[in-house]
């Protein structure tokens, strides 16, 4: 920090950590618990931050604390100690100075990079119902519910099996089982798994229910074994009533083949799973192939595509929920089409594009018109003619242009046949999907980003030197967008 102390200084310091945060825990993590994380003050050797809900306030406490004031200290390391409050009505309420934590002096030894973490609510408190802030592993939306879900005819079949899964753990009965539910990002997955936990946790309050995406299910399981409660952990889940796992694609190593006891286990003794992935079951090369069968044995539902109606819908659902905080702010039919027609990438666009339509009218009063959603929306709509390409695409792609088997792919093999197209899949997936390189790392057989982006640039200079390389690679891109 400077000298002067200014808050500009101060929120400077803030964004560097922030930026270190998501570097570290990859983009996913990082929305899911930071990005709503805010500095209030610096005051001595105290930092003071705030989080908008209670239960962000005491997962962090719980599994973060420690790293972000590590961090914090890289950056300002005259700070010994972190004050961690919630935000009420957008103001930072204190809680007890107990909830303070004072950086722990560096040990001589060389301790796993968790060790100094909290140790988790999840694993003090195996045997307890997960109740109240608690009532799910990762954090529930609270805006994903059955009411808000906007059905049409490209999801109305997941919908339905997500009620019924509900409706079934409700009454202490399973429903089909397991239930894997796939798709594209962006049209429902993760707000289905959400409403059933929601509507089944309102139901009966002694039922546990767990709701995990991959990354936080494998970040509990690798620190249990560092902590030598993995033991603990794996009664814990298999006490669950019902488990939901979300992002299924990216669970990678020794945590996907506990995923795979624990699932044997759970189906075994009647009890509830439901998986959400980007892929089908079978697509799945990091799970082993009697996990990929299993799911594959249970009930599998897709989701399309959104079709015109569900996206007009969807636009118009939201333009309702948006009138009842901007009473002043008026949707014209021909904005609402516009915007259906215009963006046609999934659900989250479509939210994004109504908010940004907004904030321009609130920011500048002037009326929400096409021409101003033209403008305002013009990254969105440049899309809507570009396939979207997943990573499993790519694989699909790069082997049967390199006659490379795809599990090759993702293997540790080192040697040319198998390096070279295997960087270019990176490379591929660097610049034709928006996942980050920690989730591209995952998915190519759970690699550090590191890795992805060495493979990434040396693609680029290669490209620069080779003709021949460079046109090969440009015909791959028109294979995956086409």
């Amino acid at each position: 920090m400077d000298s002067d102390g200014t808050d500009l200084t101060l929120q400077e310091m803030f964004q560097r950590v922030r930026a270190r945060l998501k570097a570290m825990f990859g983009e996913d993590i990082y929305n899911s618990w930071f990005a709503r994380m805010e500095l209030e003050e610096v005051v001595e050797d105290l930092v003071h931050l705030s989080v908008p809900t209670r239960f962000l306030c005491s997962w962090i406490q719980s599994n973060y604390a420690e790293k972000i004031l590590q961090v914090i200290r890289t950056e300002v390391p005259s700070i010994e100690r972190m004050h961690l409050t919630v935000r009420v009505n957008g103001r930072a309420k204190p809680l007890p100075q107990a909830h303070a934590v004072e950086a722990v002096p560096a040990e001589p030894a060389r301790a796993p990079a968790t060790a100094a973490l909290p140790t988790s609510r999840l694993m003090k408190e195996p045997a307890q119902a997960v109740r109240g802030d608690a009532l799910s592993g990762s954090a529930l939306d609270p805006k994903m519910t059955f009411d808000n879900f906007v059905a049409g005819a490209s999801n109305e079949m997941a919908l339905g099996v997500a009620r019924q899964v509900a409706h079934a753990a409700a009454n202490k009965t399973v429903s089909y089982n397991p239930i894997y539910i796939h798709s594209s990002v962006g049209l429902g997955k993760s707000h289905l798994l959400n409403a059933i936990a929601w509507e089944a946790g309102a139901a009966d309050s002694e039922r546990s229910i767990v709701y995990l995406t991959a990354d936080h299910f494998m970040y509990h399981f690798i620190t249990a074994v560092q902590r030598q409660s993995a033991l603990a952990f794996k009664e814990w889940l298999r006490r669950v009533d019902l488990l939901l796992i979300d992002d299924m694609q990216f669970l990678q190593g020794k945590s996907a083949t506990e995923f795979g006891h624990t699932l044997g286990t759970l189906l075994t003794g009647a009890k509830q799973v439901v998986v959400a992935g980007d892929s089908a079951p079978r697509d799945l090369e990091m799970l082993d192939e009697r996990v990929r069968s299993r799911l594959s044995g249970g009930l599998v539902v897709s989701i399309n595509p959104l079709d015109l109606e569900l996206r007009r819908a969807i636009v118009t659902r939201r333009v309702e929920q948006a009138g009842q905080r901007f009473s002043d702010a008026l949707f014209p039919p021909s904005v609402i089409d516009y915007v259906a027609r215009a963006v046609v990438s999934h659900g989250r666009d479509l939210d994004g594009a109504v908010n940004r339509l907004l904030a321009a009218n609130q920011l500048t009063k002037e009326p929400i018109t096409v021409p101003l959603a033209e403008r305002t929306l013009a990254d969105l709509v440049r899309q809507r003619d570009a396939r979207r390409v997943r990573i499993e695409d790519i694989l699909k792609i790069v082997s049967r242009h390199y006659k490379v088997p795809r599990n090759e792919l993702l293997s540790s093999r080192r040697s040319r046949d198998v390096v070279r197209p295997r960087q270019i899949a990176m490379y591929l997936a660097k610049a034709l999907t928006s996942r980050s390189l920690p989730e591209i790392g995952r998915r190519f057989g759970g690699r550090d980003h590191t890795t992805v982006l060495h493979s990434v640039r040396k693609i680029e200079q290669m490209i620069k030197d080779d003709l021949d390389l460079a046109q090969e690679v440009e015909l791959l891109k028109r294979m995956l967008e086409d």
